[in-house]
C-alpha cells in the first residue's frame, strides 16, 4: 500500500526561559511528521539545530520533499543519503520505526534487541544565570539526583566556577554535569577542570567550538569531556578521538535514531563512553532517544520539563524518565 507523507510545525512555550551561553529561549517550534499506510501510521518529531542555520520551516520542507521517494518505497537507511543530517530527517526516520513499529506490532526496543525497558535516571537542566539566580533554581531542584549546568558566561571562566560552587551549595547531595557550549576556547581548560572536581562535578560537555579541539590537545583534564556539537555523525568520531572520553549524542544532530544508533556501536568500537542528550522538544521527540540511553552511562532527556509538554506524554517521577507507551511511540 502507498505510504501518505504530512508533516507540520507546531508550537510549545518554555517554562520560564531556557538559558545558555548563546542566549535565551520563551519557546521551541518542532516539526513533527506522520506517514500513513492506510491502515497504520507513525509520528516522529524534530526540533532545528540553530547552531547549523537549520530552522523548523526549514526542516518541513525537507520532510515534504521526501513524500514521493517514501510513497516509492524509500527506506530508512535510503534517508542517510536521501536527506541533509538535521530534524527534518529526524522527524522522517522516528515516523518510519513508529510506522514499522504499529504495523509489525513488535515494539522498537524488541527489533533492537534490548531488554525490557525500565526508568532511566535523567539530568535535570540548570539554565546560564549569575550564581544566585542559578543556586535558587538547584534549591528547587535539589531532590533531582543529577543535575546538568549551563555554563559559558561572557564572565570567564572563574565566574563559571563561582555558578557550579553556588549550585553544589545548594543541592549538595546533586551529582553535576557542566555544559560549557563551546565557551572557554580561550581557558586553561586544564585549569578550570581542577577548580571544578572538587566542587563534584563529574563530566564537562563541549568546552571549546567545534571544529577547534585541537586546543584539547595535551590538556589532562581532572574531570572526563564530552564532545557534543564537535560530534554530530559517524563522519566526525575520528575527530574527537584522544581528545574526549565520551560522546553526546543527539538524534537531531545525528539526523535521526538510525544513525544514533550506529553511532553508538562506532562510539563504543573507539573506547567512547556515551551520554544521550536532546534538544527542546516534546515527549514525542524523547521517545526514540530513550532507546539509545538505554545503551550509554549518562542520559539527559529532560526536554519535556522544559516545556509545556503535549498531553500523554512520557512519565517523569523523582529523577527518573519512565520508557515511552506504544501510543505516544515506538
Amino acid at each position: 500500500m502507498t505510504r501518505i507523507v504530512s508533516a507540520r510545525i507546531e508550537r510549545f512555550p518554555v517554562r520560564g526561559a531556557f538559558t545558555i551561553s548563546r542566549g535565551a529561549k520563551r519557546h521551541v517550534d518542532v516539526v513533527v511528521a506522520e506517514v500513513r499506510d492506510g491502515a497504520h501510521s507513525g509520528r516522529g518529531e524534530g526540533t532545528a539545530i540553530y547552531y547549523h542555520g537549520d530552522s523548523a520551516e526549514g526542516a518541513l520542507a525537507a520532510v515534504l520533499a521526501q513524500a514521493d521517494a517514501i510513497a516509492a518505497g524509500a527506506t530508512r537507511a535510503d534517508l542517510l543519503t536521501l536527506m541533509p543530517v538535521g530534524a527534518g530527517r529526524n522527524a522522517l526516520d522516528a515516523a518510519l520505526w513508529d510506522l514499522e513499529a504499529k504495523a509489525s506490532g513488535v515494539r522498537v526496543w524488541q527489533r533492537l534487541g534490548l531488554p525490557e525497558p525500565r526508568p532511566l535516571l535523567t539530568a535535570y537542566t540548570i539554565s546560564l544565570g549569575d550564581p544566585g539566580e542559578m543556586a535558587a533554581a538547584a534549591g528547587l531542584a535539589k531532590g533531582r539526583e543529577l543535575l546538568k549546568i549551563k555554563l559559558g558566561g561572557a564572565d570567564g571562566w572563574q565566574a563559571d566556577v563561582e555558578r557550579v560552587a553556588a549550585v553544589h551549595r545548594a543541592a549538595p547531595d546533586a551529582r553535576l554535569i557542566v555544559d560549557a557550549n563551546e565557551a572557554w576556547g580561550g581557558s586553561d581548560i586544564a585549569r578550570t577542570a581542577a577548580a571544578l572536581a572538587p566542587l563534584g562535578v563529574e563530566l564537562i560537555e563541549q568546552p571549546v567550538p567545534a571544529g577547534q579541539d585541537a586546543l584539547l590537545d595535551g590538556v589532562v583534564s581532572a574531570v572526563p569531556l564530552a564532545a557534543d556539537e564537535s560530534c554530530q555523525t559517524r563522519a566526525s568520531l575520528d575527530a574527537i578521538i584522544g581528545r574526549y572520553r565520551f560522546l553526546n549524542i543527539k538524534l537531531d544532530k545525528a539526523g535521526g535514531l538510525t544513525e544514533a544508533l550506529a553511532l553508538v556501536h562506532a562510539a563504543r568500537t573507539r573506547g567512547l563512553g556515551v551520554m544521550t542528550g536532546c534538544m527542546l522538544s516534546t515527549s514525542l521527540g524523547i521517545a526514540p532517544a530513550f532507546y539509545v540511553a538505554m545503551q550509554g552511562e549518562y542520559a539527559d532527556l529532560d526536554g519535556p520539563l522544559l516545556i509545556e509538554d503535549r498531553p500523554a506524554g512520557l512519565r517523569f517521577e523523582h529523577s527518573d524518565v519512565w520508557p515511552p507507551e506504544a501510543a505516544l511511540w515506538g
